[in-house]
């Protein structure tokens, strides 16, 4: 496994000074936002797909601080009920898939995406209970006419280039449970997995070991986000997991997310990471930043002592004690 970071908590620096400060830290990967809601700050790609000498110094400037590119991630609504919207993330998520190709990155992170209720819909729909049955009735239409035949020709496109396809287990989106993941990798194919990440799980009431072990069953791990989350005794009984207040409202929140550390100890993460080395995931532990009482700096620092103390670099080797 190699310790590395998700780029975007750095966008107020140029892509080189970013580098340069993450490698400072001792990590060995980078994932770069391409577009979406992380934005393109340190990667445009389709200024690089169209200037061969632009697209050479971006990845000399990657190499010669001896890092690697875990991932390019296009964060986005692919499926949004509004076409000049779903657009504008389709073509960003496909000049990725061919940046990717053309870097040789062997990831792409992203969200499933959410339909809206119809075809006339102007927001998306997110049903999350079965009944009335209508929710039901939305959920059955949105899979069958959205969402597989949306991944299907992405898991095929991925597939023809070699790459493959981190969608993140985010609420909000028809993809957001270890279920709904396998059941869109059913139908579109095993270029498309997961990008897991615990802090999303948490707060939905899942065991992000458990979930490790049941995505491992199916090869079906393709990334890992490193973030965490704490939830309120208190507010969670007075909100819900599906708090609506605005992540601002620190102190009347359910949950905020926090980094790595502060929500749960070193066991814990030292276990997410065991189960993700017999789950047979080898790739990068991204560390992504978004807690809101502490400074990147101290954030992002204080989360690559704990992932060091447990993260494993090298192979298994043999049980000499057998």
């Amino acid at each position: 496994m190699k310790l590395g970071v998700f780029t975007v908590l750095l966008a107020d620096k140029p892509l080189e000074e970013a580098l340069d400060y993450i490698a400072a830290q001792g990590l060995e990967a980078v994932e770069i936002g391409t577009g979406g809601y992380p934005g393109k700050s340190h990667c445009r790609p389709e200024e690089l797909l169209a200037d061969k000498g632009k697209l050479n110094a971006f990845k000399k400037a990657v190499e010669a601080r001896g890092l690697t590119i875990s991932a390019l991630s296009c964060h986005g609504n692919p499926l949004h009920p509004r076409q000049e919207v779903a657009k504008s993330y389709h073509e960003d998520f496909m000049h990725t898939l061919d940046l990717a190709e053309r870097l040789e990155v062997p990831v792409v992170n992203g969200f499933s995406g959410c339909p809206g209720d119809s075809d006339d819909a102007k927001y998306p729909n997110w049903p999350v209970v079965p009944w009335p049955n209508e929710y039901r009735e939305l959920l059955d239409w949105q899979w069958s006419e959205k969402v597989i035949p949306y991944w299907q020709e992405i898991g095929r496109i991925a597939s023809q280039k070699g790459i493959l396809i981190g969608l993140e287990l985010h609420g909000g989106f028809s993809v957001h449970s270890p279920g709904t993941l396998l059941r869109l990798r059913e139908a579109a194919g095993e270029a498309i997995g997961a990008n897991v990440d615990p802090s999303h799980l948490w707060w939905q009431g899942i065991d992000p070991v458990q979930a490790i072990r049941l995505l491992g069953q199916s090869s079906a791990i393709h990334h890992f986000h490193a973030k965490d989350i704490a939830i309120d005794p208190v507010n969670v009984n007075k909100h819900g997991v599906t708090d609506m207040q605005p992540y601002t409202e620190i102190l009347g929140r359910a949950w905020q997310f926090r980094s790595v550390g502060c929500g749960h100890d070193g066991k814990v993460w030292g276990d997410i990471v065991s189960a993700l080395r017999m789950a047979g995931y080898d790739h990068a532990i991204s560390i992504e930043h978004e807690d809101a009482i502490m400074s990147v700096n101290e954030g992002f620092t204080k989360a690559v002592h704990q992932l060091k103390q447990v993260i494993m670099r090298e192979p298994m080797g043999t049980m000499w004690w057998v």
